[in-house]
């Protein structure tokens, strides 16, 4: 006889809400199948078949992610919806900057106490950013880890694998001459939110309080998920032209552009081609920082950048407006390494 009966439950570990979110998330999984999808959630892996995606002689390209601190505002004021999308775009908008469709991808979700509807509302976030981006979400982990993360608490990760075939890799033929299009972001998108908290906390504004550039309230605005690029970009890819593709994260335009460009290359941008949001103009003015920090730091309205053959950069640009995108051309590629800012950004 057992003496003192434990169960796993009684450690803090609850399989059947484990198995209650799986049931609740799989319509949502459901509605992101595509092409290659080959079984549904639940399985020890999750099986995909390139030849029925349509690839002859592919390449795989594989991403990961997380949000960030981005994490702590949506905890703390329960606005969780997003972040599943901007996980998702952390990754899949990188997997495009190598010429690659994404394909499918996997979420590993770990807190200390499940909480079924704020979990849900988590992965129904990712399987949208999914559904968006004509991606599978193929599987998935939930990790229950009671002692590891305090009340409430919970982080994401995220793996994407997307296919090219093989010679279509980018950046590819990047030279000099070549036109900068940039496409506008919605907002701080997934990166450099440490320093946002810090701003927030040093204005002594609160997340309920009202949004100074927007309605709303501020946490509401900051919490604007990042934008996905996917199909936009594929269809710029499939146009023609395009050399290479610069996703603005961390590192803001000054480290991210040089990350595309070939050894003695650099890029000349001018910082008039675009109005810097507002949210931008508030943290740079509530935290003191000049131009050069909040170039290196966030993407200052500007989420990709799409580098094109000089001829071909009017075709390009009308192909992404009529995809929907607010293009810029935002500058050239030029001789000598690192970005030549041009014009006044505030």
């Amino acid at each position: 006889m057992t003496k003192n009966g434990l169960t796993y439950a009684d450690a803090g570990v609850d399989i059947d809400a484990g198995n209650a979110l799986i049931d609740r998330i799989k319509p949502a999984a459901k509605r992101t199948n595509r092409p290659g999808v080959m079984a549904g959630l639940g399985g020890f892996g999750g099986l995909f078949d390139l030849k029925a995606a349509g690839y002859d002689d592919p390449v795989l390209v594989a991403a990961t992610d997380g949000v960030g601190t981005k994490l702590r505002i949506a905890i703390d004021t329960g606005e969780v919806d997003g972040v599943g999308i901007d996980l998702v775009a952390m990754c899949v908008n990188d997997l495009v900057c190598q010429g690659a469709e994404p394909l499918f991808f996997l979420d590993y979700f770990a807190t200390g106490k499940l909480e079924l509807d704020a979990a849900a509302r988590v992965i129904e976030g990712i399987a949208k950013g999914c559904e968006d981006s004509g991606c599978a979400l193929i599987g998935g982990e939930t990790a229950e880890m009671p002692g590891m993360y305090p009340a409430g608490d919970f982080d994401l990760a995220g793996f994407a694998v997307g296919a090219m075939e093989r010679g279509a890799a980018l950046p590819a033929d990047v030279a000099e001459g070549d036109v900068l299009l940039g496409l506008a972001s919605n907002g701080v998108h997934s990166n450099g939110y440490s320093l946002v908290r810090r701003v927030v906390e040093r204005s002594g504004l609160g997340w309920d309080d009202a949004c100074p550039w927007d309605e709303g309230t501020l946490g509401a605005a900051l919490l604007a998920p990042t934008r996905l690029y996917v199909t936009q970009v594929l269809a710029a890819i499939r146009a023609g032209g395009v050399h290479g593709l610069a996703h603005i994260t961390g590192g803001g335009l000054t480290e991210n552009l040089p990350r595309v460009l070939p050894e003695g290359l650099g890029a000349e941008v001018n910082l008039d081609a675009w109005d810097l949001p507002p949210v931008f103009r508030w943290l740079a003015e509530q935290g003191g920082m000049d131009a050069a920090e909040m170039l290196k730091t966030f993407n200052s309205g500007i989420g990709m950048v799409v580098v094109v053959a000089e001829e071909q950069a009017q075709r390009i640009a009308a192909v992404l407006a009529g995809e929907g995108e607010t293009v810029v051309e935002l500058g050239r590629v030029t001789q000598g390494e690192g970005v030549r800012y041009l014009g006044t950004l505030l």
